[in-house]
């Protein structure tokens, strides 16, 4: 067992459920594409040592799947919190838990095989997620959670291209470049949306600014891509319920969210849905290597 692989896994399921709250923090001083511009730009500048250090490295801004990989997560971001400026963070993070179920049904499209288990998760994650977006009880607009719910395809898009993505020797190249293209992504459709970015914002809104960029952003990325390669999309796929669950509990403890009963039951069913999907693939890939 890659222990060291999964607990890359769990550092990104903390990093990325960390995005929420800072989020938040942000958008009191300033709109939400400035905010993810601001944040991959950070994140940006921390990555450009990994992505111009080695000739290898620099030959991935080359790589259409790379540019591309890179183009949809700088836009995934700006679509989630856009979507996260008209919901709570607790809403917003237990949307989050429907990317597993997701996941599974991309897997059937490309001809993967999907337990029945699999299936009756993503069934439960379906209707947790339709829970939260037909009642959020005031936790957020249908808007919100419209973008919310929007992000997670372009986030599914982007795990399927980053699946064709080059083989490389340095573990943070790819990670690098994706964040800086992603950067250069946002940049313009930022600028187009509102100008330039309001800078003479608060010590609490760049310190949160600067923890989205480099844990939320880059560690989180990198961990990610590192964990994943390293044990199966099954196990890997567990990890991502840390995410909404990290998420809701900051959103709950320090953001004074209330946990309504919509809210809770929605996420519940999410996140056993989506666990039911990810063990329900694992046993379905052990049984498929059992000879015959």
């Amino acid at each position: 067992m890659n222990r060291f692989a999964f607990f890359a896994l769990v550092l990104a399921g903390v990093s990325w459920g960390l995005g929420f709250p800072l989020g938040k923090l942000v958008l009191r001083e300033t709109d939400a594409a400035h905010m993810v511009l601001l944040r991959f730009a950070t994140a940006a500048i921390v990555a450009a040592p990994f992505a111009l250090m080695t000739a290898e490295a620099r030959a991935l801004f080359c790589s259409p799947v790379v540019l591309l990989a890179g183009a949809l997560y700088g836009i995934a971001f700006m679509v989630q919190f856009e979507g996260l400026a008209h919901v709570s963070v607790t809403l917003a993070a237990l949307l989050v838990g429907a990317m597993p179920a997701l996941i599974a049904i991309s897997a059937r499209f490309f001809g993967e095989k999907v337990s029945r288990a699999s299936w009756a998760g993503v069934i439960a994650a379906t209707l947790g997620a339709a829970l939260i977006a037909g009642k959020p009880d005031g936790a957020g607009s249908p808007l919100g959670v419209a973008l919310s719910l929007a992000s997670l395809l372009v986030f599914l898009a982007w795990l399927i291209v980053l699946r064709r993505a080059p083989k490389v020797e340095a573990t943070m190249a790819i990670p690098a470049v994706t964040v800086i293209v992603a950067a250069a992504t946002i940049l313009p459709i930022a600028f187009l949306m509102h100008g330039p970015p309001k800078l003479d914002l608060s010590p609490v809104a760049w310190a949160s600014i600067v923890g989205q960029g480099v844990v939320a952003t880059l560690l989180a990325t990198a961990a990610w891509q590192y964990g994943s390669a390293r044990v199966g999309a099954a196990s890997a796929g567990v990890f991502i319920n840390i995410e909404p669950l990290m998420g809701a509990a900051i959103g709950v403890m320090l953001f004074g969210d209330h946990l309504t009963l919509a809210l809770c039951a929605g996420g519940l069913l999410i996140v056993a849905g989506s666990f039911a999907v990810v063990m329900g693939e694992g046993k379905a890939a052990e049984a498929a290597q059992e000879p015959t």
